[in-house]
């Protein structure tokens, strides 16, 4: 291939290369932009997770109603009309039944359980301690949904960024592509040069597809969480500085303890101690009291609804109940509620540790974050301006393409370790506020 064909195909690389990531990017629709709060009341709203929690509240506060109503006494009554006809034995002999053919009768009974051993109010207590770690539940399971929102979110305002890095990567790698050709033309530089340039060019096309095809990817877990039936994505403005958080870890400490993973497992603790108290009641005596009234109206020969005069009848118990050996069942279950007490305590004490151990490294992870960020803002400004010097210098022939590429790698390097930073530092905000239950300002 001749000196003048190589420049004419890198002269159409150099224009195919600044006009196809125009096409590209008009080509592309992201989706419905959506802010991050509507995305999460949408996410806690449409997702499994939260939809489960919410309805296990609601079973949980009819469990508390029915526990309660068990102190009352219960009551029924019946109503029964019947006939009967046909033949019957008398004396040896089958004779037709003479009587009346419809009877009747009607009444109303009532029963109270007086003394179970506290069976009933260890119940209520439990179904109470339930309920509360239903509560806890569901807001861990918000912040938990509301923290996978954040970070599909969070992914898509990075792969906006690098997008952006790209871009302004392949500007640069045009302008250098532009310069080495004419220097090749010139004879100041060699087809090296020009070659190496292309391929930078390449490489930042390549870095803007990457970019795109994560946002696509997060635009996609975005759209899953928050069910919807048109693609979404993160707000173009939010793409912006994460600014500095504030951490008071003493009153992150104090907040954690009382976080929902903590209230969680403290109330299943109440409540698996509660029905360890109800298993012991067995062994107490039941007394309980019952009555009834009923009647039997008189019979008729059609059906009269057993209108008319009545016979009545009233029964009124009190009764004292002691099981004496049930075979074992009632060990066995003493032993399964210790044993759930027990496991309850454990989890507990895990929770709090647990909680802890993550608070601490999402607080160091985003002082880390906050501090790289700063960091990394000087970089870039130091990259920049070596950059420009360094491509000057080149452009004068002082310096060699080699150069050019180490101080643009510096500037491309610089600006990926600060959109990771930022990255980092929104997404572990979202993990302590997950953590502790509640947004941080």
């Amino acid at each position: 291939m001749g000196h003048r064909s190589v420049c004419t195909m890198l002269a159409q690389f150099a224009f195919a290369a600044a006009l196809a990531p125009a096409l590209a990017a008009a080509q592309d629709v992201d989706g419905r932009p959506i802010s991050l709060p509507e995305a999460i009341k949408l996410a806690v709203q449409n997702q499994p997770s939260t939809v489960a929690a919410r309805n296990a509240l609601r079973t949980g506060d009819a469990s508390v109603r029915a526990s309660l109503y068990q102190f009352l006494p219960n009551l029924s009554f019946s109503y029964t009309g019947g006939e009967q006809g046909g033949s019957t034995f008398f004396q040896g002999k089958l004779v037709p039944y003479s009587g009346l053919p419809w009877s009747y009768s009607r009444g109303l009974t009532t029963n109270l359980t007086l003394f179970d051993g506290g069976q009933r109010y260890y119940n209520y207590k439990a179904s109470e301690s339930n309920l509360d770690a239903f509560v806890a539940t569901e807001v861990n399971q918000r912040y938990g949904v509301g923290l996978s929102v954040k970070q599909q979110y969070y992914a898509i305002l990075a792969a906006r960024e690098s997008e952006a890095a790209a871009q302004r990567t392949l500007e640069q790698a045009q302008q250098q592509l532009k310069v080495s050709v004419a220097k090749m033309i010139a004879g100041a530089a060699t087809r090296a040069d020009s070659l190496t340039s292309a391929i930078a060019v390449g490489n930042a096309r390549l870095q803007i597809l990457n970019a795109r095809t994560n946002m696509r990817n997060a635009n996609a877990a975005l759209t899953r969480l928050v069910a919807s039936t048109v693609m979404v994505t993160a707000l173009p403005s939010d793409t912006s500085e994460t600014g500095i958080v504030t951490i008071d870890e003493a009153i992150l400490t104090q907040l954690v303890s009382d976080g929902p993973a903590v209230r969680q497992a403290t109330a299943a603790l109440i409540a698996a101690n509660a029905q360890h108290k109800a298993a012991t009641t067995p062994y107490y005596p039941t007394v309980s009291t019952s009555y009834s009234y009923s009647q039997s109206p008189e019979p008729s020969q059609n059906f009269n609804f057993g209108s008319g005069q009545a016979s009545a009848n009233t029964n009124f118990r009190l009764i004292l109940s002691y099981n004496i050996f049930n075979n074992f069942t009632r060990e066995q279950a003493l032993v399964v509620a210790r044993v759930n007490a027990d496991n309850a305590d454990a989890n507990l004490r895990d929770a709090k540790f647990f909680v802890q151990q993550n608070l601490t490294t999402q607080i160091s992870n985003l002082r880390t974050a906050q501090e790289t960020i700063q960091l990394q803002l000087l970089t870039i400004q130091q990259a920049i301006e070596a950059q420009r010097v360094v491509q000057q210098r080149y452009n004068l022939g002082a310096a060699a393409l080699l150069d050019v590429l180490q101080a643009e790698a510096s500037l491309d390097n610089a600006r990926a370790a600060l959109i990771q930073a930022r990255l980092n530092a929104r997404t572990a905000k979202a993990q302590i506020e997950a953590l502790i239950g509640r947004d941080l300002q």
